[in-house]
């Protein structure tokens, strides 16, 4: 896996390739980043101008490119073509994924998904919930048929943001959750491709209109980080800091593997892990879990 951080551009600038560094240059000052640093390059502005040969050397890095628009919110990718030297094959083996494989590995999506949801409960001083949650877990069946994770979602988001908070609500808690559910979405995409996967054929969702179905799956247990760092930071208005923060979050560190891991070095294995339960060529039981505190 390439890099290890998210570069955020913020200011007006031209960003060029030079001999294995991207080049930012700025109307006072030119700085050099190498491409083996960081897998994410975040566009916070409309003002800078970005050249072809970088973008094929992007490309080649495997890194992702996020722009955002005119209000600083992620609008569109840009990942390579080919992101392994096997794509077809790849390719081949998704499409024979069988519903027995794909319905194993989204019960243990799901009930990771919850597992984190409690944690994150637990943590923030609602411990009854945290409980009740522990529970829906366990109760997780093969391929969710008992829709545990649609209960868990209602009773964990009452208990995190109150009440009377509900997903379809317009206000700064929910345009901050998109936000970062958005960057956990291009993190996850950069990592599908890279492995020569399609994003578009996913085990749980099969939207018609969603290029990312098989991305919206696996960043599902992950989505709780998001929660966390706007429950704890989120007041009032959701500002340019705060998405700041949410940028960062794919360098934080979290429990993983007996030790602490960037969350985007979390994603790239736990994705892998998934790939290779649903190819056999790791049992369900072996993707390795992690902590989102």
């Amino acid at each position: 896996m390439s890099g290890f951080r998210s570069v955020v551009i913020e200011s007006p600038c031209k960003l060029s390739y030079k001999g294995g560094y991207m080049v930012v240059r700025k109307e006072d000052d030119t700085a050099k980043v190498h491409l083996s640093e960081f897998h994410t390059l975040v566009l916070h502005t409309n003002q800078a101008y970005i050249s072809a040969y970088l973008m094929s050397e992007l490309a080649k890095s495997k890194i992702s490119l996020v722009v955002s628009d005119e209000r600083h919110d992620p609008v569109g990718q840009y990942l390579p073509l080919y992101g392994a030297h096997n794509t077809s094959g790849r390719i081949d083996e998704q499409l024979e994924w069988g519903p027995v494989a794909k319905k194993q590995v989204w019960q243990r999506i799901v009930r990771d998904k919850i597992l984190h949801q409690s944690r994150v409960l637990g943590v923030r001083a609602r411990e009854e919930d945290a409980v009740l949650l522990e529970k829906v877990a366990a109760e997780v069946r093969s391929g969710d048929s008992t829709h545990r994770e649609a209960h868990a979602a209602h009773v964990y988001f009452r208990s995190l943001f109150g009440p009377d908070f509900s997903r379809d609500d317009d206000g700064p808690i929910n345009a901050a959750l998109n936000y970062g559910y958005a960057l956990l979405l291009s993190s996850v995409n950069r990592e599908i491709v890279s492995r020569g996967y399609l994003t578009q054929e996913g085990i749980c969702h099969h939207n018609d209109f969603n290029q990312f179905n098989l991305s919206c799956d696996f960043m599902e247990p992950f989505r709780p980080i998001v929660d966390r760092i706007v429950f704890d930071n989120i007041e009032g208005e959701f500002t340019k800091d705060d998405k700041l923060l949410l940028v960062d979050m794919l360098n934080q560190a979290i429990p993983y593997r007996g030790g602490s891991y960037r969350v985007a070095s979390v994603i790239s294995l736990y994705v892998k892990d998934c790939l290779d339960a649903l190819s056999k060529r790791l049992s369900v039981d072996a993707i390795e879990p992690f902590d989102v505190v």
